[in-house]
């Protein structure tokens, strides 16, 4: 029986940024970011959340909003 932990792989096809219209290593990138944001971020931003509202929801959105994006997007392939 073979077992074992998988690699995240992401692919977004449609894209302009490179002849083949498709990415796979900025987006399995950028997922694997986001995760490790997200898992020091959300804690503090759900703690944060509980004295300031706007300001927890800020934390808690940035995984999203800007960690995955910018490395996805700084990636072309």
């Amino acid at each position: 029986m073979a077992g074992g932990i998988g690699v995240p792989l992401c692919v977004q096809c449609g894209t302009t940024s490179n002849p083949c219209r498709c990415k796979v290593v900025g987006p399995t990138l950028g997922f694997l970011a986001f995760a490790v944001a997200a898992i020091f971020e959300w804690p503090v931003g759900a703690l944060v959340y509980c004295f300031k509202h706007a300001k927890g929801r800020r934390i808690m959105a940035h995984p999203v909003t800007v960690v995955y994006p910018k490395v996805t997007n700084a990636i072309p392939i």
